[in-house]
């Protein structure tokens, strides 16, 4: 499974950069001195362990957890004070690790909270109508609770909801988890082509070599700093990459 070179690489203008963050979880700190940047409209991966920090960051980014450190800028301007309901309306949009949907709502209402700031309200009709043609069983079950829907279903939802949003920036915490390797393919299929409609993605995964696959330059992240950076494909090779990460 392959992107375009095109998707791959992006044009090279940064959408986000991160630069020398430091951000504690329960008043450790967690993460030190992480810099990376994120292309427009490329896929780019942050990869790692469990408990090496990737959440962490991906809450700095979004504004739900603060940080000790560091500066955050997002189309060139410094967000690193801004609050999170404000940096979804620049155009950030984060799928959370475990998809965090609500319930007992209908897949449509799910769809429908994704669109909460005054543009995406505005295009409401017009971003329905995309997210459910990018995942027709949605379109099937948009009647249906939240809760009713399989695993991947789920997932399927939580992205669309992210969309509903008009991002600029997808971010994606842990999209594979929990989901059974058929599902896993097809969520990745269609953050390629979610990209390939223009959305730059931030992809965050403890599935390296599905990650690795899909992305244009990967960033891994090993006890809350980075060790390694380069080329998707080139990190496939790497031998620690492949002996830590891929049990070869």
């Amino acid at each position: 499974m392959k992107s375009d070179d095109a998707n791959l690489q992006g044009n090279g203008s940064p959408v986000l950069e991160v630069d020398n963050l430091c951000v504690a979880h329960d008043g450790l700190q967690v993460v030190w001195d992480v810099s990376f940047a994120v292309p427009r409209g490329a896929i780019t991966a942050l990869v790692g362990p469990n408990g090496a920090g990737k959440t962490t960051i991906l809450g700095a980014i979004s504004g739900i957890r603060s940080h000790m450190a560091g500066r955050i800028s997002f189309l060139g301007e410094s967000i690193e004070n801004l609050r999170a309901h404000v940096r979804v309306a620049r155009g950030i949009s984060l799928i959370p690790e475990g998809r965090k949907l609500f319930p007992y709502l209908t897949v449509q209402e799910n769809l429908e909270m994704g669109a909460y700031t005054k543009s995406a309200r505005a295009n409401l009709s017009g971003s329905l109508s995309r997210v459910l043609g990018l995942f027709p069983r949605l379109a099937e079950r948009r009647e249906q609770l939240a809760v009713s829907l399989s695993g991947g279903e789920q997932q399927m939802l939580a992205i669309g909801r992210g969309l509903m949003s008009g991002p600029k920036l997808l971010m994606l915490d842990e999209p594979s988890l929990g989901l059974a390797p058929i599902m896993v393919a097809h969520v990745f299929e269609i953050i390629q082509r979610v990209n390939r409609e223009g959305v730059t993605a931030f992809v965050v995964e403890q599935n390296v070599n599905r990650t690795l696959k899909v992305a244009g330059f990967a960033y891994v992240l090993e006890t809350g700093k980075i060790n390694l950076e380069g080329p998707a494909c080139r990190l496939l090779q790497d031998p620690h990459i492949k002996k830590a990460y891929l049990g070869l």
